[in-house]
């Protein structure tokens, strides 16, 4: 991997879990491969995500092994192959808040949260809560021991339809009812991380084997997802959003800067309409704006060093 100059101190790093739907979309990719580039995530293990309501792209059942192989595939790009246990989430959305969806993806943030180990724990969560949700019924105590960062759910106060959010709403109601502190990132702020393809040209593809691919699956998909639904509102033609993004952006900027978030009570989320209905005072961090400049241009400088490293 290449190499930074300079060095995180030790008493900066924070044990991480990285949750991914990888093969989702574009952006899943470049998202994963910064967590493995920032020297402040100590990455404990990656676990893929399923991304069931796919309008048909991929079968049901199917979406958690995409997810599986494309992080292998980012891996190998980056020489990691091995490096980090991956493990597969759960293939289907819960059917209910009492039954878990058992995973090896679920029994890993479990066993990883209960370790004897002072360091704070985040999770990352790039796309539905099955896996959380699942872990949080399994072993409820690993709520007082870690730290939830979701990018998803629609804005406040009304909510609404949003993309990660319809993967699991039954999953999402278990969190937010939960004790687990949750960091949310909701649409509006996410899709800030906007990028264009021309500025993806010069910042990234030019940076090696993995710098390439990142830009050439974006390119490729966004020229098919526009030829299979034509008459759909999204892609948009010539710009993209890394809305995962918000993960590092969370971890990354300064604490100090609470003016970035809000702390609401968490609400109860309409099953049919994923709007939010107010139900506790059970507080949650919900985030009204991010560093974007910084989050994005640390993905692009990391991307480079990485490439001329090698």
């Amino acid at each position: 991997m290449g190499k930074q100059n300079y060095t995180v101190p030790e008493s900066k790093k924070v044990r991480y879990i990285i949750h991914t739907d990888c093969k989702n979309e574009a952006d899943d990719q470049y998202t994963l491969a910064h967590c493995l580039l920032t020297p402040r995530f100590e990455v404990r293990g990656i676990i893929a995500a399923h991304f069931e309501k796919n309008n048909g792209r991929y079968k049901k059942g199917q979406t958690t092994k995409a997810s599986y192989d494309e992080i292998i595939k980012i891996t190998d790009l980056m020489n990691l192959r091995g490096r980090y246990p991956v493990l597969m989430g759960a293939t289907h959305p819960m059917q209910s808040t009492t039954i878990p969806a058992i995973s090896e993806g679920a029994k890993f943030i479990v066993k990883e949260a209960m370790k004897k180990d002072e360091r704070p724990l985040y999770i990352g969560l790039q796309g539905a809560l099955t896996d959380l949700a699942t872990a949080i019924l399994i072993e409820p105590t690993i709520c007082k021991k870690m730290t939830a960062i979701w990018v998803g759910g629609g804005d406040y106060p009304n909510g609404g339809q949003e993309y990660n959010l319809m993967q699991d709403i039954i999953a999402t109601n278990v969190v937010f009812q939960s004790e687990m502190p949750v960091w949310q990132i909701p649409l509006s702020v996410y899709k800030n991380f906007a990028v264009s393809l021309a500025e993806l040209q010069v910042k990234v593809q030019p940076y090696g084997k993995l710098g390439n691919y990142l830009f050439q699956q974006l390119v490729d998909l966004n020229i098919k997802l526009s030829n299979d639904e034509p008459n759909f509102d999204w892609p948009h033609g010539e710009i993209w959003g890394l809305g995962d993004e918000a993960v590092v952006a969370a971890l990354m900027q300064e604490e100090q800067r609470q003016e970035l978030y809000e702390v609401r009570n968490a609400p109860l989320i309409n099953t049919e309409t994923m709007g939010y209905i107010q139900s506790s005072a059970r507080p949650i961090r919900v985030y009204n704006k991010m560093d974007y400049r910084m989050t994005l241009e640390d993905l692009f400088a990391k991307l480079a060093i990485f490439a001329q490293n090698k």
